[in-house]
């Protein structure tokens, strides 16, 4: 998988431009910008022998690529989308009025570094890269889950011994509730209940005093 040559153009205007290899891409580069249709933005890919041309256009700034046929699309357009927001980004509203290979000096070894890393890092494919990261985690949440599994004994009573402290804490808490709203009645009444012993005990002794007194004499 490669990527081999790459331009950028305005219309077609070629801006700036890197070849890997001695091909006729730079010639048929030039022929597929003059068949592009009209100036709407466009996502396009052309087969050529063993080779695929892919463009991408966008706000009248076209970025071109040649990649062998192994390499897809997905990646091309990778390059092709990071092409384009790198060119923007350093050259702004000098595209509109800028010569031929205005910026070839300078943005061609640009190219040659982003085809370089397009080509051979593994992490330029960010599809492959999250279905990397999201295999980690996958394999950590498994981990992690196996090391729960081994700890159900524990854990399950852990859960019983919450349940019972929550149950404790509920009862509790309805005691208490009962005991604000009726706490002052039952003191009342236990005052009652006191103060009827008293009254009680004095007549008691009264009425059976003298019938003993009585019976002594």
């Amino acid at each position: 998988m490669a990527i081999l040559y790459a331009l950028v153009a305005r219309g077609s205007v070629v801006l700036a431009e890197f070849t890997s290899t001695a091909t006729n891409a730079s010639a048929i580069a030039r022929q597929i910008l003059d068949k592009i249709p009209g100036n709407d933005d466009s996502n396009v890919s052309y087969s050529q022998d063993r080779y695929i041309f892919h463009v991408k256009r966008t706000d009248g700034l076209t970025v071109l690529c040649m990649a062998d046929e192994t390499a897809g699309r997905r990646i091309p357009f990778a390059f092709l989308e990071d092409i384009h927001q790198r060119f923007v980004r350093t050259y702004g509203r000098a595209v509109i009025t800028a010569q031929a290979y205005a910026m070839n000096d300078e943005y061609s070894r640009v190219l040659s570094q982003q085809m370089e890393y397009y080509t051979n890092d593994p992490n330029a494919d960010r599809i492959n890269r999250l279905k990397g990261e999201m295999s980690q985690v996958r394999n950590v949440m498994i981990e992690n889950i196996d090391k729960v599994l081994e700890r159900g004994d524990r854990l399950e009573l852990l859960v019983d011994k919450t349940a019972n402290m929550q149950g404790n804490t509920f009862r509790f808490r309805k005691q208490a509730r009962r005991f604000r709203s009726t706490g002052c009645f039952d003191f009342i009444t236990t005052s009652d209940h006191l103060c009827c012993a008293g009254f009680c005990m004095p007549w008691t002794c009264t009425t059976y005093v003298p019938e003993v007194r009585a019976a002594v004499e």
